[in-house]
């Protein structure tokens, strides 16, 4: 099915898209299964300086950020995550030196964040409603890190599309397919709310790709493809957009259910390529969950 791709950009706006055509076309060929790498029109935006995101940061509850060192190894368990004995407002300030990786979570919730997301979604929403419906639970993120910081081995429930505002970062990408990186065990577990770091082992780097993204850089990361990122020799900015689809729901579902089964020493549901059209499986899964299997 051919689609037409077009800017939602008010025609006579002297704004530009968030994406052009080439991304467009690019994002329509990965969608939703294949990493890609993009390009945007963010970089530069006021919102999205380091000065706008420490004002932002301050009028956030605590339970929206998450800051520490950002030297890390690749494997880290959550609990072992070293703080770096700064403020939130200290840590963005001084992120140049003091060796931190932050994130400010849910930036959404504030309304100019809001619309700036649903701006950067725009051009995307008629590919992704064509592939995978529509764009359920539409959150953004914004990472501020210092030179040299590593985001440890893991994986999102999201749709995402990070986009590099400011600075450089290489992100190594796995497939999301392969149990050898994400054991059924983990999956299941990530489902019902267990944390999303992975078990790192040398013998994966060979099958990741990495991808150098420089301002006006972006790359498609599909839900649950294994993922770490290595900081450049700059501090770094990236905006990240995401959503969940009728297939990350209905998948997240499935492997909810084979948890529960597991446990229980009964038969596993096989979650297949399409899981939102395995509704025999997801009614199995509301039954158990309404009863407490």
């Amino acid at each position: 099915m051919m689609m037409t791709l077009h800017s939602s950009i008010t025609p006579g706006s002297d704004l530009l898209p968030s994406f052009g055509t080439a991304a467009l076309t690019d994002f329509a060929t990965a969608y939703p299964d294949a990493s890609v790498k993009l390009t945007h029109q963010l970089a530069g935006h006021p919102l999205l300086t380091r000065a706008a995101l420490g004002e932002l940061a301050a009028r956030m509850p605590a339970s929206s950020v998450e800051y520490n060192l950002g030297r890390l190894p690749l494997g880290v368990d959550p609990d072992e995550t070293p703080h770096n004995g700064l403020t939130l407002a200290e840590t963005i300030a001084t992120i140049a030196d003091n060796g931190s990786w932050a994130v400010l979570k849910n930036v959404e919730r504030d309304p100019a964040y809001g619309a700036l997301l649903d701006e950067a979604l725009a051009p995307l929403e008629p590919i992704v409603r064509a592939a995978t419906g529509p764009m359920l639970h539409r959150e953004a993120f914004a990472f501020i890190t210092s030179p040299g910081s590593v985001t440890p081995f893991h994986m999102d429930p999201e749709h995402n599309i990070l986009l590099q505002i400011e600075g450089e970062k290489t992100m190594t990408v796995f497939p999301a397919s392969d149990s050898q990186l994400v054991p059924p065990e983990k999956s299941e577990s990530f489902a019902s709310g267990g944390h999303r770091n992975l078990i790192w082992n040398d013998a994966f780097a060979a099958r990741g790709t990495a991808v150098h993204l420089q301002p006006g850089d972006a790359i498609h990361v599909p839900v649950k493809a294994p993922h770490f990122v290595q900081n450049g020799d700059q501090a770094s900015v990236s905006f990240s957009i995401t959503w969940r689809s009728s297939r990350s729901v209905a998948e997240g579902e499935l492997h909810s259910l084979n948890g529960r089964l597991r446990r229980r020493h009964l038969p596993l549901v096989a979650v297949g390529a399409r899981p939102e059209r395995q509704m025999f499986a997801r009614g199995l899964f509301r039954v158990a969950r309404r009863i407490g299997l």
